[in-house]
C-alpha cells in the first residue's frame, strides 16, 4: 500500500525502493492493481507474485446471533441502519466523505473505528453538519470488537483515495456486511458481485446513493461472505511457503 503509493513518490525513498526491488529474487503484491503499480516503477513483472491478504476466520465470520441481539450488545437501535468504517483517521481513508453523506441518510448512524490526525477535523465536521449525534468515534478497538461491529453492520463504508487490497474490505465481507468503496487498488478484484457492494465516486452523494440501494435490497449475509471464502490465514500462509520454496528452488 503506502510503501508504493506514498513512499515511492518521495525523492530518496523511491530510489531505495526501486533498488531493493530490482535486487530481489521475488516480490509479493496484494492485488493485480498493486502489481501493476510496482511494475510501473520499472520493476520486472515476472518476479512479482500476487499474494492475497489473510484474515482471522475465528473472528471474522457470519454472526451466529440474530440481528436484534447483535445491536443490543452494541447499544445500537435496531430500527436504524448501522454504517461502519474501519481505518486510520487520515486524509487517504476519506472518512470526511462518509460523514458528509450522513445528512442524506437520516435513518442511519455511522461508527468510525480507528484513530488518527483527522479526528478533530472530523468531529468538527460532524457538528457543523448537525449529525454528531449519529456519528460515533470509537477509537482503536481490538479485533474481536471490530468483528462484532462488522457483524452488526448493514454496510461498511471506506472511501479511500488509494489502497492495495484493504484487510478492512475482506473482514467486512467475511462478516456479511456489503461494501461501499471507491475504485482504489484491488477494489474491482474484490467486488465481483453486486450483492457484495458498490464501487462509487469519492463524494458524499455517490456514497449515500449506494448505501440507499444496499439498504433497499439487502443480500443474504451468506451470499456476501461467500465472495471472500478463499481469504484466510491458512491460505495466506500456504501460499507464502510455496512462494519461498519456489524462490529457493525447494520442492513442495
Amino acid at each position: 500500500g503506502a510503501d508504493i503509493h506514498h513512499w515511492a513518490t518521495v525523492s530518496g525513498c523511491r530510489e531505495q525502493i526501486v533498488e531493493a526491488a530490482r535486487n530481489a529474487k521475488g516480490l509479493l503484491a496484494v492485488s493485480k492493481a498493486m502489481k501493476a503499480d510496482i511494475a510501473a516503477l520499472g520493476i520486472d513483472e515476472a518476479i512479482i507474485q500476487i499474494h492475497h491478504t489473510g484474515i482471522d476466520r475465528s473472528l471474522f465470520h457470519i454472526p451466529t446471533d440474530d440481528h436484534e441481539t447483535l445491536r443490543t450488545r452494541l447499544n445500537v437501535p435496531i430500527f436504524e441502519a448501522l454504517l461502519v468504517s474501519v481505518g486510520a483517521l487520515i486524509p487517504r481513508k476519506g472518512q470526511s466523505f462518509a460523514i458528509e453523506a450522513m445528512p442524506h441518510l437520516p435513518e442511519a448512524r455511522l461508527a468510525l473505528i480507528g484513530e488518527g490526525e483527522d479526528r478533530p477535523m472530523l468531529e468538527k465536521l460532524a457538528r457543523e453538519l448537525a449529525v454528531a449525534d449519529r456519528v460515533h468515534f470509537l477509537g482503536s478497538l481490538p479485533h474481536q470488537q471490530i468483528a462484532r461491529y462488522l457483524q452488526a453492520a448493514d454496510v461498511a463504508v471506506l472511501p479511500s483515495s488509494s489502497e492495495g487490497l484493504a484487510n478492512a474490505w475482506i473482514e467486512a465481507l467475511a462478516c456479511g456486511a456489503p461494501l461501499v468503496i471507491t475504485d482504489a487498488g484491488g477494489a474491482r478484484e474484490v467486488l465481483t458481485n453486486e450483492a457484495a457492494g458498490r464501487i462509487v465516486e469519492r463524494n458524499p452523494e455517490a456514497i449515500a446513493t449506494a448505501v440507499h440501494q444496499l439498504l433497499a435490497h439487502p443480500a443474504h449475509r451468506e451470499t456476501i461472505a461467500a465472495t471472500v471464502a478463499s481469504y484466510s490465514w491458512e491460505a495466506n500462509g500456504a501460499a507464502l511457503v510455496a512462494h519461498w520454496r519456489h524462490l529457493v528452488g525447494s520442492p513442495a
